[in-house]
């Protein structure tokens, strides 16, 4: 039998320091409060009998050495193992430079989190007895040296090794990118499909046929759970975006041999600087929505004139905010023509058959 557990995921922590903050105006990342919505995290987490904590990706604001530093160094000093993989903002560029360490650097940081084999940027390890995590990389570059979201075919090949070896194990496994769709046609929309790993299907069917049911994913900076042939894309939305959540899990496995995955999901309310970070986040992130909205609205599927998207994007200013926050339902917008509406409807958390699906913060998932 599989041992009962405990364990957290925080996703796209993004830390900086204050001297390494971007000043981007229009940036939807509040990165002020990394560091101290990290530590509130951290204090909750320290209370709690915990087996292990996983952290899919993005750790840094955009792979600085001092920010790895400071993480690794902060990992260092927790009572529970801690395990990471890269994001995109950890590895942006193939060479180190002046600002971010090169994609081949990343491991040297986290031998203790992971990476006892600093050659690979993907690696397995037994967490308990019985248990074992998968941590993948889906961070490649193209031939121009342009950033994506992929597996060789190298880590694909390795993934089928482990798992062929691992018949008699709880195999979780965690990569950046989304390998389920979150979003209405994620795969192949011009704003969304970036988050979604290129051979996403390729993954699933691995993963499909070793029974492999679990994988905790970030990237996309929302509370969702999507299930793909089987498989459930567990992702967390980010440390310093609304609404600043982090989930804890329970597996419990009954003496017939079901099992069960507790989620269970919470949110920093509050730091020194910002002690009402909910609404302070919130309205940060509405202030800022209205580029995002008109390019969403000019583009497929519904390709409005710039005119007609400026014109509906003021009443859309809570749409990236609620998406986020996870179990939301979207209401009609009469005043809007109706393939608009249905649109934005489509994006709530409903089922195939169009009835509420609350599912994307507490539940539990029977395996």
């Amino acid at each position: 039998m599989t041992p009962n557990f405990r364990f957290a995921v925080v996703s796209d922590l993004h830390i900086a320091l204050p001297h390494t903050i971007w000043n981007h105006p229009s940036r939807f990342h509040l990165v002020e409060v990394s560091i101290p919505a990290f530590e509130s995290v951290l204090e909750h987490l320290t209370q709690l009998d915990l087996d292990f904590l996983l952290l899919p990706g993005d750790l840094t604001q955009h792979g600085e050495p001092e920010n790895h530093t400071w993480l690794q160094q902060r990992l260092a000093k927790l009572p529970f193992p801690t395990y990471v993989i890269p994001g995109n903002h950890d590895v942006p560029v193939i060479a180190g430079d002046s600002q971010s360490i090169g994609f081949q650097d990343f491991p040297q940081y986290y031998r203790k989190f992971g990476y006892e084999n600093t050659e690979k940027l993907y690696y397995t390890c037994e967490l308990l007895p019985g248990v074992r995590l998968v941590a993948l990389n889906s961070n490649s570059f193209d031939a121009e040296g342009k950033q994506i979201g992929r597996l060789d075919e190298e880590q694909l090949q390795w993934l089928e090794i482990i798992l062929e070896s691992a018949t008699d194990e709880l195999v979780l496994a965690t990569i950046h990118h989304n390998v389920a769709e979150h979003l209405p046609n994620q795969s192949h929309h011009p704003m969304a499909s970036r988050y979604m790993l290129e051979n996403a299907s390729t993954l699933i069917e691995i993963l499909q046929r070793f029974g492999v049911k679990l994988v905790f994913t970030g990237h996309l900076h929302i509370q969702d759970i999507a299930n793909n042939h089987g498989v459930y894309d567990i992702t967390t939305g980010s440390l310093v975006s609304y609404p600043h959540p982090y989930r804890i899990f329970e597996y419990h496995q009954n003496k017939y041999g079901n099992s069960r995955l507790q989620v269970l999901s919470y949110r920093v309310e509050s730091v020194s600087e910002y002690p009402s970070l909910q609404t302070y986040s919130r309205q940060w992130m509405r202030d800022r929505s209205f580029p995002f909205l008109v390019k969403l609205l000019t583009l497929p599927p519904l390709n409005l004139s710039i005119a007609k998207a400026e014109e509906l994007a003021p009443n859309l200013r809570d749409f990236w905010a609620n998406i986020a926050d996870g179990d939301t339902l979207f209401d009609h917008h009469p005043h809007f023509p109706a393939e608009v509406s249905r649109y934005f409807q489509a994006y709530g958390a409903i089922s195939s058959s169009g009835s509420p699906a609350l599912v994307d913060n507490n539940i539990s998932l029977f395996l």
